[in-house]
Order: structure tokens, then C-alpha cells, then sequence
């Protein structure tokens, strides 16, 4: 695999800083153990300006060029997820409750092994900002930087970032022009019903039947009220209601997720959802509240910045291990956040067999973290060559 030579020498001190990074996971926004070491590391190489504190604990560092340029910015996600590693791994988490179940470890190193060549070498014009973000599993950190003016405040033109994939070969990489991963939105559904005895439901107005009819009816919004040419999704994936075998309970509850990739569907979802949960409950002598939060927006790529990315890719992996037009993905990211501020692409890392994303016993792949940082640095090369 044609990674940078210079960017291969640095593998095994890759290695140990992300394998430190697993051992160290942190949470949402609570990212200042993680933010502090990778400032250490930047300082050690030599970058030019470091800001500390945005979102929190997120930071920008700026690598000049050589001569006048635009601004590229380069994006890893610091944070952990909440839940117990169960790998047994010599580097397995050292904090009880959380770990790197998701890579933000693994695409926190490839960026700081893309910086340090940078610092280095500095075969570019212009600068580069490297953005290394807190809170992307939940809290919208991304979304967080940017109302801080980090785009305006940094001068920015374009941003890339990347994910790592369990399942896809080694080094392999694949994005799309336009959507790529969906808007987020999670619904509640109250409903308040008139309890009493389970041997005279006749006396009561029983939630529990409401909401069954609730959840029954809301799968009718994809196969009946959707347009099946565009992907969307509507999951049920909580009912709780009662307390005992012979009481009828006075409420229940129903909630889940929505998954869109454009507004249009998006508010049909929302509408329809309301509709169904109140109707449904009135016609069984009760009533339901709707809440429906406004998560992620969805991932859209640039169509423009896909070819030049992926072109970039085949440079480090090889023509035939770039797909530049997946399919789309349910799944929902807050670097669309960044992609709504400024132009720029997403795209996915294969890193090997092995468990899944959000599993107990997944781990980063540390033979990918010199792909990654090749593809960054090269990114910047390409996309501000030396004149």
C-alpha cells in the first residue's frame, strides 16, 4: 500500500498514542485529558498556533505553509462512548464505564500522524487547520465549534474528515457526492390514558392498548406514506408501560428514531407521527403528547470535493480500493455540522475483520493509522500545491 514513507516511520509511535488513547476515554464534551495530549504532541512537532478551549475541550492548531494559500481544514473526533470494553486487551480502557467503541481514538492519532509530517515537511501553500472535536457521540460538538466561528475565525474553505469501518478490507475507502448519512431526530410519545383494575377494564381508558395502536399504525408511514425512492426510516424502539399483573396503568410511553437525508421527508415523518400518536389515542378514550427532538442534520458530501478526495485516495490505497459512489448510510454523524459551514467530504476507512462499531469488544486497527494520516497529509498537498 503506497502510504507516505515518511508517514510509515511513524507507525509504532502511532501505535503508542492511540493505544494511550484507549486506555485514557473520555466523554462528551470532558475531553481535557485527550485535548491536552494531543496539544503536548502538536507543540512537540511544531506546529504554529495552537487554540485551546473551543466546545469546551476541542482545539484548532494551524500549520503554515509555504507562500500565500487558502485554509484546509482536517477534522478528528476525540470522544468515547459510554459503556464497558469487555476486549481484555492489554491497552483496554482504564475507566469504568466508558471506551473507544467507535475509532475516535484511532482518527485521533491518523490526524496527529498527518500533522506531524505536515509540521515537518510543509510541501503546501497556505495552511492547514487541524480540528480535533469533543462530544460527536451525542451533544454535537461539531455543530458547537462552528457556532464559535472556527470557519470565519480560522478562515477555512473547505474540511474533510474520515471514519474508520470494521468489515471493509484493510485501507480500502469509500464516500459518495451528496447525502451520505442521515438526519437524526428521536420522538417521544406520552400517552395518558384513565387506569384501574385488570378484571373491569370497562372502567378504564387503557394506555396500553393506545399504544399498541400507536406503534402498529406508525409502520405505516414508510410503506404508505413515503416515497420508496428515497431512503428513510421510522423505528419503534421503546414501549413501557405498568407496573403490576392487575392494573391497568394511567399512561405509557413510545418512543424511537427517525432517519431522513432530505426536509421534505423529514416534516412528513414529524406530521404523520403526530397525526397517528393523537388520533390513535383518542380513539381509545385517551390522549398523547408528541416531542420530537431535532438531532443531526444529515451528511452531505460535495460532490466536487468526493472526486478530489477520492482521487487523493487512490493515490495511498489504489484504484481499485476506492468506491466514490456508495450507497447512503442510516447512520447519523455531526460533521455535517461542518459540511453545512463549508464545502467539503466524509469518507469511510476500511480497517479489517473484527467487531463492530458501538461493541464492547471492537478496537481500532493500528495498521490503518498510517493510511489515514497519508490521505490528510496528501489532501493538503494536492489541494494547495507549492507554485
Amino acid at each position: 500500500m503506497p502510504v507516505v514513507n515518511r508517514i510509515a516511520d511513524y507507525a509504532e509511535d502511532m501505535k503508542t498514542w492511540r493505544r494511550y488513547l484507549h486506555q485514557h476515554p473520555e466523554l462528551q464534551f470532558e475531553c481535557h485529558q485527550t485535548a491536552a495530549f494531543v496539544a503536548d504532541k502538536l507543540r512537540e512537532f511544531g506546529v504554529d498556533e495552537i487554540y485551546e478551549g473551543i466546545a469546551t475541550s476541542g482545539l484548532v492548531a494551524i500549520i503554515n505553509g509555504q507562500g500565500d494559500g487558502p485554509t484546509i481544514g482536517l477534522r478528528a473526533d476525540m470522544d468515547a462512548l459510554p459503556m464497558a470494553e469487555t476486549t481484555g486487551l492489554e491497552h483496554a480502557s482504564t475507566v469504568e464505564g466508558a471506551m473507544h467503541a467507535c475509532g475516535h481514538d484511532g482518527h485521533t492519532t491518523m490526524l496527529l500522524g498527518a500533522a506531524r509530517y505536515l509540521a515537518e515537511t510543509r510541501k503546501f501553500s497556505g495552511r492547514v487547520a487541524l480540528i480535533f472535536q469533543p462530544a460527536e457521540e451525542g451533544g454535537g460538538g461539531a455543530d458547537v465549534m462552528v457556532r464559535e466561528g472556527i470557519m470565519e475565525t480560522f478562515s477555512i474553505r473547505e474540511v474533510f474528515g474520515i471514519h474508520n469501518v470494521p468489515g471493509l478490507d484493510v485501507g480500502h475507502f469509500y464516500s459518495k457526492p451528496g447525502p451520505i448519512m442521515a438526519a437524526v431526530d428521536t420522538f417521544h410519545i406520552n400517552i395518558q390514558g384513565r387506569g384501574g383494575h385488570g378484571a373491569y377494564p370497562q372502567e378504564t381508558a387503557d394506555p396500553i392498548v393506545a399504544a399498541v395502536g400507536i406503534v402498529n399504525a406508525i409502520q405505516t408511514i414508510i410503506s404508505r406514506n413515503h416515497d420508496t425512492r428515497n431512503e428513510a426510516v421510522c423505528s419503534v424502539t421503546m414501549l413501557h408501560s405498568g407496573s403490576a399483573d392487575n392494573v391497568i396503568p394511567d399512561t405509557a410511553y413510545v418512543g424511537g428514531t427517525i432517519r431522513t437525508f432530505t426536509p421534505e421527508v423529514q416534516d412528513m415523518i414529524h406530521a404523520r407521527l403526530r397525526e397517528i400518536a393523537e388520533g390513535q389515542a383518542a380513539s381509545y378514550g385517551a390522549s398523547a403528547n408528541v416531542e420530537i427532538e431535532i438531532g443531526y442534520p444529515a451528511t452531505v458530501n460535495d460532490p466536487d470535493k468526493v472526486t478530489f478526495a477520492a482521487a487523493v485516495a487512490r493515490e495511498v490505497s489504489g484504484e481499485d480500493a476506492v468506491n466514490p459512489d456508495t450507497g447512503m448510510e442510516m447512520g447519523a454523524e455531526d460533521f455535517s455540522y461542518m459540511l453545512n459551514a463549508r464545502p467539503g467530504a466524509y469518507f469511510f476507512l476500511g480497517q479489517g475483520e473484527g467487531a463492530g462499531l458501538h461493541n464492547p469488544n471492537y478496537d481500532f486497527n493500528d495498521e490503518v493509522s498510517p493510511v489515514g494520516a497519508s490521505f490528510f497529509a496528501r489532501l493538503v498537498e494536492t489541494a494547495q500545491p507549492l507554485t
